[in-house]
């Protein structure tokens, strides 16, 4: 009777098991190589051959050609004849285990640049005065940013900064500095941490036009609030990243 009762129960979830790999493998596989072309581990930028894709990761030639065509679908990856299948795209690394502007963390890919689409006072919506600790109704500068990494669109930065220091920013450069630097200049304090939450969005219009990213399209919504190291609040902001040009990383300790 044991024995039954265990042939009964392995070949359910043999079954299972098999239904699964077949129809996950693909994804599974895009995911081992999108990391490798995001880490660089493909020298010269071209990919090995379909047949020793399949051999190295133990997958039919059908998996590795679906497994590509899903990464020839984030435009990472192009397959030219006579040349094979060669790395076309590049995500940008931005961590958040730092407290750092764009401009510093990106400062070994490129030039970060600015695009001030609006800058000046507006009355702070609620949850807007709420997060930054101000009464009701309270103005804060508004400054909408465009921000581009060697040319390209990279994000859409909206920031909103307590009048009594972001009236100071008005007259800073705000086109080629990090707001961060020039918080920390104006107020004569480092910024001390910032809570930040990370979800994906479709892009409005205006957001789509903005970054020249397709109506719709999955974009990264970051939306940080920065304490200065005193721990008041100066620095609300939503940042729309082009999610096919940045990825998130980070170093998590467990705490027991």
């Amino acid at each position: 009777m044991p024995a039954e009762r265990t042939r009964e129960h392995t070949v359910p979830v043999a079954a299972a098991r098999r239904r699964r790999l077949r129809a996950d493998q693909a994804r599974q596989l895009a995911d081992l190589l999108r990391r490798q072309i995001l880490t660089g581990g493909y020298p010269g930028g071209v990919l090995p051959l379909e047949d020793t894709l399949a051999v190295e990761y133990g997958a039919g030639r059908n998996t590795v050609r679906q497994a590509l065509d899903l990464l020839r679908g984030e435009h990472l990856v192009e397959r030219r004849p006579g040349v094979g299948t060669l790395v076309v795209g590049e995500k940008y690394p931005h961590g958040l285990d730092r407290l750092q502007g764009l401009a510093e963390t990106l400062h070994e890919h490129g030039e970060v640049t600015n695009e001030v689409r609006s800058a000046g006072p507006v009355r702070a919506p609620a949850p807007v005065a709420g997060r930054l600790g101000l009464p009701e109704h309270a103005e804060v500068l508004y400054i909408e940013r465009l921000r581009r990494l060697n040319g390209l669109p990279l994000s859409l930065d909206l920031t909103y900064v307590p009048l009594d220091i972001g009236a100071a920013l008005l007259d800073c450069d705000l086109e080629h500095t990090d707001v961060f630097r020039l918080l920390e200049r104006l107020t004569g304090q480092p910024l001390g941490h910032a809570e930040i939450t990370l979800e994906s969005v479709n892009a409005d219009a205006h957001s789509a036009a903005v970054l020249q990213a397709p109506r719709g399209a999955a974009v990264l919504m970051l939306e940080r609030l920065t304490h200065l190291a005193d721990g008041r609040p100066v620095d609300l902001e939503f940042i729309r990243f082009r999610g096919d040009r940045i990825t998130m990383s980070g170093l998590l300790h467990r705490s027991l």
